[in-house]
């Protein structure tokens, strides 16, 4: 996984396959929608940093949304993306089992600049929902799913895909391990450490 600069994330990829660092990287495929919507998002208010391998926007520090591309798009992930109005439907599920994050997609530049109001007013939305205090309301588990690894999952439809087809001991040995810790930092540093496994399909605790 790339864990370096936002620049390199760009230029590298996220370093989650055996495309990294490689034409075939889908960041490079989108690499112009990426860069476009990466200078719409530092003209706002958001923070900046990597996690997860991706760019990662934050307010007050507290994660709203993240940028990333899948094979057939670029987009803009919004962590709380349920709870943004939407009537003209141009937001996304990543996946079927995602119950918080929605994504709004990009396949050219040009598309970007034609929907730069639409953009920074979801933008704006989203960060007056996480000031807010705004939850989404998960299906009810065990124990309470960790928003930094919701935050994760939401942001990423094949490491949802991977989770959801874990045990429910697997799941749970991750929740537990995320959630033990009582600082976000360190709940983000333990998600970290989990993605690798999740997408092994291994429990925390396996080798």
């Amino acid at each position: 996984m790339n864990t370096g600069s936002v620049e390199s994330y760009l230029t590298d990829g996220c370093g989650r396959c055996d495309k990294y660092q490689t034409p075939e990287c889908k960041v490079v495929t989108w690499a112009q929608p990426l860069v476009a919507l990466r200078k719409l998002l530092t003209s706002t208010e958001l923070g900046e940093q990597l996690k997860w391998g991706s760019p990662t926007y934050t307010v007050d520090g507290k994660n709203v949304l993240m940028l990333t591309c899948f094979k057939d798009y670029a987009c803009i992930s919004f962590f709380q993306g349920a709870l943004l109005d939407d009537p003209d439907g141009r937001l996304d599920k990543p996946g079927p089992n995602t119950q918080a994050g929605r994504v709004m997609k990009f396949t050219s530049a040009e598309q970007v600049e034609a929907e730069r109001d639409q953009v920074l007013a979801f933008v704006t939305r989203a960060i007056e929902l996480k000031r807010s205090g705004a939850r989404v309301s998960f299906a009810t588990s065990p124990e309470p799913m960790p928003d930094e690894l919701q935050d994760a999952l939401d942001g990423d439809p094949d490491l949802q895909a991977a989770f959801d087809a874990l045990t429910p001991g697997r799941q749970r040995s991750h929740i537990l391990h995320v959630g033990g810790a009582k600082q976000s930092a360190t709940r983000e540093r333990r998600v970290q450490k989990c993605i690798p496994k999740i997408l092994a399909g291994k429990g925390f605790l396996d080798r």
